[in-house]
């Protein structure tokens, strides 16, 4: 069996079950296990003199740790590593999280920033109806690409080992990569990893919504704005998303009681929206599934042929 048969099993696999309550509230999901994991090492390592070289270990540690786990788990035989990829591909949860919002927009503001705070890590308790669209936008094209594509793109390149490490390092960047007193440096070379990791599967997400959307006479506008964006990586596809909702997306947001002016994202572009264009978000999930389902697919059955 080719990787590429075995990624569309498991996409096809996560596309239908997702995460079942049935499973993971009676074991530990991977997630979780990755997450306690580098809790852990938070907790023991990040305190004293040279917090940096201290992190910089944390990172090989996962990488290491990653390949030898991803490597052992490959030994069980296909059946285990679409599971196991299943699992960790985020792809029906995504679309669930997000829908919740649309459809909480739907019936009371109140509800709907509950539902977005489920997804965002800014302040939601001041969000306008229009605020809480873009925010959930925003978080679908960004875990569009390291919660779906990401994922499905390391486990193509390295298999199991590949899927991983992408992981631990992915989880890491969200619980340690902030650049604040606590993290700047313990957390400085898993942050840095993780953008390294995504920068090609954010141009891949970014070239899949271009392509589905036909933006793509805006290409230069979208590059631009990718550019200005405080991530070197979510700004590829939210920019792409921006264009093919034609909606505004990011500009200034609150962290922390902190208003941060940031950029906007095709800012002349409609900036009052609501459900409706949260729905539109979640059908360009499942358009771009389908687009990167359709080629594994197809690479499958032309390495079969030939």
């Amino acid at each position: 069996m080719t990787t590429a048969f075995l990624l569309a099993c498991a996409m096809l696999l996560d596309a239908a079950l997702g995460e079942p309550e049935w499973l993971w509230s009676r074991v530990r999901h991977p997630a979780i296990l990755i997450g306690n994991l580098i809790g852990a090492l938070d907790k023991g390592l990040n305190h004293g003199p040279n917090r940096r070289g201290k992190g910089v270990a944390v990172a090989l540690f996962l990488v290491l740790g990653g390949l030898a786990i991803g490597s052992l788990l490959q030994l069980l035989g296909p059946v285990a590593e679409i599971v196991v990829c299943a699992m960790l591909l985020a792809q029906k949860s995504l679309v669930a999280h997000v829908r919740d919002v649309a459809n909480a927009l739907r019936v009371s503001l109140p509800d709907a920033r509950s539902m977005v705070a489920r997804i965002v890590s800014r302040d939601t308790s001041g969000m306008s109806p229009s605020q809480v669209a873009r925010s959930a936008i925003e978080s679908a094209a960004e875990n569009l690409s390291d919660g779906v594509i990401a994922p499905a793109f390391w486990f193509l390149v390295g298999g199991l080992p590949g899927l991983l490490v992408y992981k631990f390092v992915n989880t890491a960047d969200s619980m340690i990569g902030y650049r604040n007193e606590t993290y700047a440096d313990f957390g400085w070379a898993s942050a840095r990893l993780d953008d390294l990791l995504n920068l090609v599967p954010a141009r891949l997400t970014f070239t899949m919504i271009v392509l589905l959307s036909g933006c793509h006479r805006q290409w230069r506008a979208m590059i631009a704005d990718a550019r200005r964006h405080i991530s070197p990586n979510a700004g590829w596809p939210e920019a792409a998303m921006a264009r093919a909702l034609n909606v505004a997306l990011a500009g200034p947001r609150s962290y922390h009681g902190q208003i941060r002016d940031l950029a906007w994202v095709n800012g002349d572009a409609r900036r009052d929206i609501g459900a409706f264009e949260v729905e539109q978000a979640v059908d360009m999930l499942w358009r771009v599934w389908a687009l990167a389902f359709g080629a594994m697919v197809l690479w499958s059955v032309l390495a079969f042929v030939f």
